[in-house]
């Protein structure tokens, strides 16, 4: 089976001069679409700005991708058997509180933004949060902006509360792009039920992630992610599940990450020892893992690439 493979999530050390040429990995038959995150709550939009021109520098002069800054280049790049790169953000602080910055934010090609990343701020709550008082004022302000320059809203890290008014507020789909499900595994960053309901009925689409704490006891292996994958089907149905990795390709630029900001995490992150990620190489499998567990053809092409590749369709500015 040759299918568009989309990675909604993963990281490379945000640095200035950080290399993509790690990105190769899901160089692959039938192409892989990646989406890189670019900034989270320490950055001001300066900073976010300054790794989003980078990024797109060194994509562009790199033989095996290429920036997508439309569901047409995608297609184009995917079908060369490329690796097609967009952006992402995990918190609003990169906005320095102004909202005409998502327009000059998606001219970079950032795609999806996570209003909050584990804690408060002027948008809303996180998932740490003990006090879950969900989406502010300015938070929905900020939602209507997203729709109306195509950036899709993005649940994780979010609480519950804020998750779930992200997707009453928003008119077009919001997205899950790196959660997985908290009744298969009981992790503050995994999300309800409710709220994978709440996503699908928005059209949206719950990535089920690769790293280790949230699937599991820091597991991340093919079974670990099928439990939360098979579980999210039968809840929501098979068109509002995709897959993303979350994998950081720089183990010690994420350590730094942590010991620069601890305000920023708690023991659900540490009690198991060091996070274990699920590698690229062995996301690109699943597929045929899921075939081989019995799944047909068109629901494997759906959860791998299909779903989200709908709802970019639905939501990104032509």
């Amino acid at each position: 089976m040759t299918s568009l493979l989309w990675d909604q999530h993963t990281c490379l050390p945000l640095q200035v001069g950080a290399e993509v040429e790690s990105l190769t990995v899901y160089r692959r038959r039938g192409g892989a679409l990646v989406s890189v995150n670019a900034g989270y709550s320490p950055h001001s939009f300066a900073d976010t700005v300054a790794l989003l021109s980078h990024f797109r520098a060194a994509v562009a002069a790199h033989p095996d991708m290429d920036l997508a800054d439309d569901l047409d280049a995608v297609d184009a790049i995917t079908a060369a058997e490329r690796i097609a790169v967009v952006f992402d953000l995990e918190d609003s602080r990169p906005l320095d509180d102004d909202l005409d910055n998502l327009s000059r934010l998606a001219d970079l090609g950032v795609r999806t933004l996570l209003p909050t990343y584990n804690h408060a701020n002027r948008a809303g709550c996180g998932c740490l949060d003990t006090d879950d008082t969900g989406l502010t004022a300015w938070g929905r302000a900020m939602v209507a902006e997203m729709n109306a320059v195509g950036i899709v809203p993005d649940g994780s890290h979010c609480s519950t509360r804020t998750g779930l008014d992200l997707c009453a507020t928003s008119s077009g789909p919001v997205i899950y792009s790196h959660s997985c499900m908290r009744t298969v595994w009981e992790h503050p960053r995994n999300i309800t039920d409710d709220q994978a309901r709440a996503c699908a009925d928005t059209g949206g689409v719950v990535g089920i992630t690769g790293v280790g704490i949230f699937l599991g006891p820091n597991t991340p292996t093919l079974e670990a992610m099928t439990r939360h994958l098979e579980y999210a089907v039968d809840l929501v149905g098979v068109d509002h599940v995709g897959i993303s990795t979350d994998f950081s390709f720089d183990y010690d630029d994420f350590v730094g990450e942590v010991t620069q900001n601890p305000h920023l995490f708690d023991e659900s992150y540490t009690r198991w020892g060091t996070i274990q990620w699920m590698p690229p190489q062995t996301l690109l499998t699943i597929g045929t893992h899921l075939l081989e567990r019995g799944w047909s053809d068109a629901d494997v092409r759906a959860v791998t690439g299909g779903n989200f590749r709908r709802v970019a369709q639905q939501c990104w500015r032509v």
